[in-house]
């Protein structure tokens, strides 16, 4: 049997789930901010990622009613938010260019000059952004929001060594942008 998980939120979650508004305000004040950046993040646009926010909350107030504590409230919404993401990037139809023979790109980490070279926090940003959207949408899912290669595959539905290849040609595409 899995035990329920603690949640520092459960009085205002537990309000929400009994119709108080003021509870949904005090939710969404908490965790708007951070459900925002992993919108922009994976989406790469300010008007997208709020509409994102937006269809997050909503559809997180609706389903309300299943959070059974099992893991945080926040980790519960930002699950929302991943796959609100994913699921808009689907629906445009981009088209992602994933490799998969991972072999071919393997190239030894170069951790002396990484440990050497400090960048300017926009810097990295503005290269983010600049990135394709596959190698942004891996390498936010991987450095920034702390998925794993296997989740990341099963939530993009790509190969494990694709999202690492991804990963890795992210990875060097912000090195040259910020050299």
């Amino acid at each position: 049997m899995k035990q329920a998980f603690t949640d520092i939120h459960k009085d205002i979650v537990e309000q929400c789930k009994n119709g108080v508004p003021k509870a949904q305000y005090e939710l969404y004040r908490l965790y708007s901010r951070a459900m925002y950046n992993t919108c922009f993040r994976l989406l790469n646009n300010k008007e997208d990622a709020e509409d994102m926010l937006q269809e997050v909350f909503t559809y997180a107030f609706r389903k309300l009613s299943g959070f059974r504590y099992e893991s945080s409230f926040g980790a519960w919404l930002k699950q929302i938010a991943v796959n609100t993401c994913i699921n808009k990037l689907k629906k445009r139809k981009a088209e992602l260019s994933f490799v998969e023979d991972i072999e071919k790109y393997d190239e030894p980490e170069e951790e002396k000059d990484e440990k050497n070279i400090q960048y300017e926090v926009q810097k990295v940003i503005n290269a983010v952004e600049q990135l394709p959207e596959g190698f942004r949408i891996v390498f936010s899912l991987y450095l920034l929001e702390g998925y794993d290669h296997t989740e990341i595959s099963q939530i993009l539905g790509i190969s494990e060594s694709t999202s690492k290849t991804q990963f890795l040609r992210a990875k060097k595409k912000i090195k040259e942008l910020l050299t």
